[in-house]
């Protein structure tokens, strides 16, 4: 076993059939897990998107866990929200997703959730890195063979959900281009819209292992903006592969970010009386402009460590049901106990068709302060950690936290799931953001 952190901000996460995500180590997680994590229901359930390599990896850790006598609960292929959602139902000791969410279909990864539909605590995955680590002999015992069998899901469920949110044909006269990035929503998304009477154009639905977040999807959005300008749509949805993350485009393309998201759905939700505790909760890598905005509303605002599992723990700290992510990652905890691009976007058009106003005149929502940001790919995550640890690199991110004190922020992180450093500075004066971002840039780029 290599001697590396496994576990990133949303499980672990590489390249299919290069270490980690190879057939040796599902077989040797799903081993560990059967006596660390499944020793209650004995039971587990594991869903996927649509890469080509999710079924290969799905065989693996069911080899796993069988053969320590864990019986397995085949759920398809389904959105991660929906997998979140139902386990607390199966009466299973855990669930597993197979996706690397946005990105490209060559990699793949693990998402670990708790019995109650969380994903697993830092706690957590600190003593599986332990356990894995450590050498040992697994234990089979031919009495005591686990089974596989296949739960039917999907489409049903969220017919169920959204029933409560929205009546029949509530988007009815509404026009709206869905992308559903050929991942795991290309089955539910226009249907859903569809029997919500709304007039649609489905791109991007047809998955066949290789084309997941291919040129479409919540991170490339250029076609959907082209097809929603070019042929009089309302508005753009566009999802990612596992579905936890959702981008709009307005009539005339252009692309809206999480940030004016959440303020809308504040927005709506504080007008309704279905704001909880008045409080909504993001991320410091929200812009400040957001933070400002819902304060303005008498709401409290609260900024976590960024991942979508600090957001959600907040929320439950501070009983809130609106949390989200600049990425997209929406929860609506009323409704789903992680990020459902699927609930959010259902709950985005009820509010501007509410409004009766082209979506150009209602976003944003709020004014963003200048942002300067910046995504610097790297050969591998062992470079970015020397690059950060170096003197002169600490220096210059403090002396610019100093500069940019009561009026700007600066943000400097490795991502928890590719070999990138994402750096954003904010100021309340454009030129100061700039000055700063040409400070720190030539260290990093070194």
């Amino acid at each position: 076993m290599k001697n590396k952190q496994l576990f990133g901000t949303d499980g672990v996460r590489g390249i299919a059939n290069i270490y980690p995500l190879t057939i040796d180590f599902c077989t040797r997680l799903a081993a560990t897990l059967s006596t660390q994590i499944c020793t209650k229901q004995r039971r587990v359930a594991i869903a996927r998107d649509t890469r080509i390599s999710g079924p290969m990896l799905f065989s693996a850790l069911c080899a796993g866990f069988t053969a320590h006598g864990i019986d397995v609960l085949d759920l398809g292929v389904i959105p991660t929200p929906l997998c979140t959602t139902l386990t607390p139902q199966l009466n299973v000791d855990m669930s597993i997703m197979i996706t690397a969410s946005h990105n490209p279909y060559q990699d793949n990864g693990l998402k670990l959730i708790a019995a109650d539909g969380n994903k697993f605590s830092d706690a957590q995955t600190a003593a599986l890195e332990e356990a894995l680590a450590a050498d040992f002999a697994p234990a089979y015992d031919s009495a005591k063979i686990g089974t596989i069998t296949q739960h039917e899901t999907g489409l049903a469920n969220y017919r169920t959900t959204i029933a409560k949110i929205a009546p029949q044909n509530a988007l009815h006269s509404m026009k709206i281009a869905l992308d559903s990035a050929n991942g795991a929503f290309s089955g539910i998304l226009p249907q859903i819209f569809a029997a919500l009477g709304a007039e649609i154009i489905s791109l991007a639905d047809s998955p066949n292992g290789s084309n997941i977040n291919q040129d479409c999807g919540s991170q490339h959005t250029e076609n959907l903006s082209r097809v929603v300008a070019e042929n009089g749509y309302d508005l753009g949805i566009a999802v990612d592969g596992d579905g936890d993350r959702i981008i709009i485009c307005d009539e005339n393309g252009k692309r809206l970010d999480g940030d004016q998201i959440i303020a809308f759905l504040a927005t709506y939700l504080h007008k309704h009386g279905l704001l909880k505790n008045k409080a909504v909760v993001a991320t410091i890598y929200s812009n400040l402009g957001l933070g400002k905005y819902i304060r303005s509303l008498g709401l409290d605002f609260y900024a976590t460590a960024v991942g979508e599992r600090y957001v959600i723990e907040k929320m439950h700290e501070i009983g809130a049901n609106l949390g989200g992510e600049e990425s997209g990652h929406m929860v609506l905890s009323d409704y789903a106990l992680t990020g459902d691009a699927l609930i959010a976007a259902v709950m985005v058009c009820l509010g501007v068709k509410e409004l009766a106003q082209p979506v150009s005149r209602i976003f944003p929502v709020f004014q963003p302060f200048p942002a300067k940001a910046y995504n610097l790919r790297f050969e591998n995550k062992e470079i970015i950690s020397a690059l950060l640890a170096k003197p002169e690199v600490e220096r210059c991110i403090e002396q610019i936290k100093t500069d940019l004190e009561g009026h700007g922020t600066i943000l400097v992180r490795k991502s928890g799931t590719e070999p990138v450093i994402r750096l954003k500075i904010e100021d309340e004066n454009e030129a100061i953001a700039e000055a700063a971002a040409q400070k720190i840039l030539p260290l990093l780029k070194e």
